[in-house]
């Protein structure tokens, strides 16, 4: 209460200064009356200087002390008028005066209001930093902020898939150890929004590669860390990061998520040179891009930054089902859902072996296989990209990533 007494008190004195500006008008300057009749006078004098010294003739010199006189009367009268205020229009000065008082007051407090921080003193940088640091230090742990998050709906999926599911969960839970079932398990949970047991499975995915797990799986692992906690970073998954860009400081994912965590720690700072970064290396259909894209221009605010988000990059798109095949699809049985994926999937492989394409296609490509269970071809495609891609090692190493993910990378 003292702070707003004070606050107050100070806007209140600042206004009164102002509404007795107004009030008295310019009582430290001389009216324009006075300046007036001084030159008057002045000429008044100077009249019967020259007339002195003969240098007008009497009837000229009468005449001009009547004019010269004239205007000194009303002169004198206009000062007289001034000095005493009846010139002034003291209604308008009034409304003025309360118009000013009203908008110092009531505006100092909206502002503040609106955009203040009561009891939040000034801090130097130095101090910022170190106060984010000691938040990201204590924030909550993956546990805790799953604990927090309210139940996930459970819509309605497909009898037979959960069936199948279940299946899947019986026999990795028989086969702890079986690295291909865990992977699976991981892609399937996740597809149920079952990101709890998703990261659960991608745990035991790490365990059982132990010092052979990549980048990719660790990003992986902080994806559905991340996705389990409804998009907060926590220490957990900050570590999987880490270990992430240890092994591939330019993995897409990671780095886009510890723009994520930097942002969650204000640190808009940093995150934006990451996120700067990761959109002007594209690819422009990375999974990252259009959650950048979303958020950039505000951290770039928060920054402190002038930045203007590019537009997207004029392209062909990555082949893929339109929204019409998806709807085609949903109304299909199993069997022939999984013959139209198939077929999509085989034009693609078509496309690619006449005509070539894009280190993304490929990678797309050795995943869609994989997830269809046909490592043989998923193999083939990886061997033949390896051919395509030797010289260009930053390309093949995306599609190395998907290899790995669907099992078939050496």
């Amino acid at each position: 209460m003292t702070f707003w007494i004070i606050t107050l008190g100070l806007a209140a004195m600042v206004a009164a200064l102002l509404v007795l500006a107004l009030i008295r008008g310019k009582a430290g300057a001389e009216p324009p009356a006075a300046y007036d009749l001084k030159v008057y006078r002045d000429q008044m004098a100077e009249v019967e200087r020259d007339s002195a010294r003969g240098v007008i003739a009497p009837e000229e010199v009468e005449r001009l002390k009547a004019e010269i006189g004239r205007r000194i009367l009303a002169a004198d009268a206009k000062l007289q008028e001034q000095q005493s205020g009846a010139g002034q229009p003291k209604s308008a000065t009034l409304a003025m005066a309360a118009i000013v008082g009203v908008f110092l007051l009531g505006g100092a407090w909206w502002m503040y209001n609106h955009y203040g921080a009561f009891g939040y003193g000034d801090l130097a940088l130095k101090d910022r930093i170190e106060m984010a640091e000691e938040r990201r230090a204590d924030r909550p742990t993956q546990a805790q902020a799953e604990a927090e998050l309210p139940p996930m709906p459970n819509p309605d999926r497909d009898p037979k898939y959960l069936e199948l599911v279940e299946k899947l969960r019986a026999a990795v839970e028989q086969r702890p150890d079986d690295l291909q079932g865990q992977a699976l398990l991981v892609r399937n949970e996740a597809v149920l929004g079952n990101f709890a047991r998703a990261h659960a499975a991608q745990a035991r995915v790490l365990e059982i590669k132990g010092d052979e797990a990549t980048a990719t799986d660790y990003a992986d692992y902080a994806d559905v860390l991340i996705l389990a906690a409804g998009g907060y970073v926590s220490p957990e998954a900050e570590t999987a990061l880490k270990q992430a860009l240890s092994r591939d400081p330019k993995n897409g994912t990671a780095l886009y998520y510890w723009g994520l965590m930097l942002t969650q720690n204000d640190r808009p700072d940093q995150a934006f040179g990451i996120w700067r970064s990761l959109l002007r290396q594209g690819p422009d259909d990375a999974a990252w891009i259009p959650p950048i894209r979303a958020q950039i221009e505000e951290i770039a605010m928060r920054a402190g930054v002038e930045y203007t988000l590019p537009p997207v990059a004029d392209g062909p798109m990555l082949p893929g089902p339109s929204a019409e095949d998806m709807q085609n699809a949903a109304e299909l049985s199993d069997e022939d859902r999984q013959n139209m994926i198939r077929g999509m999937v085989a034009n693609l492989s078509e496309r690619l072996a006449t005509e070539g394409g894009t280190a993304p296609e490929w990678a797309r490509l050795i995943n869609a296989y994989g997830v269809l269970g046909e490592q043989d071809r998923a193999a083939a495609i990886w061997a033949e990209a390896q051919g395509r891609f030797a010289e260009r090692p930053d390309e093949l190493a995306a599609i190395r990533a998907a290899a790995e993910q669907a099992g078939v990378a050496q």
